[in-house]
């Protein structure tokens, strides 16, 4: 008998982690329930365990990343205003050299 392989996304694997880890439902019974086999199970519990601290660093990196966009943003505006400045400079003494 040819087994199909299923893609399970990460919600869904989530999903079935926490009914274990909440609602306490024997792993046996979350195998059964899904389809899937123990080391499939373990595998996906390690994983979650291992990145869930994760999830809390998203609201530093976001802060970072908000951070960094207004510095750019600030550059930006700076480098504008020398290029004008500049302009302006190159305008002047061209028209001085015209005289």
């Amino acid at each position: 008998m040819l087994i199909k392989y299923r893609k399970w996304d990460s919600k869904t694997k989530t999903s079935i982690i926490l009914e274990h880890l909440e609602q306490q439902v024997p792993v046996a019974t979350i195998c059964n329930k899904y389809q899937i086999s123990r080391h499939l199970f373990a595998y996906w519990m390690k994983e979650f365990q291992a990145k869930a601290y994760k999830v809390f660093d998203t609201e530093r990196q976001s802060k970072k990343e908000q951070h960094l966009k207004d510095e750019n943003k600030k550059l930006k505006r700076i480098i504008a205003e020398l290029t004008i400045e500049l302009k302006k400079t190159e305008y002047e003494l061209n028209k001085e050299d015209d005289l």
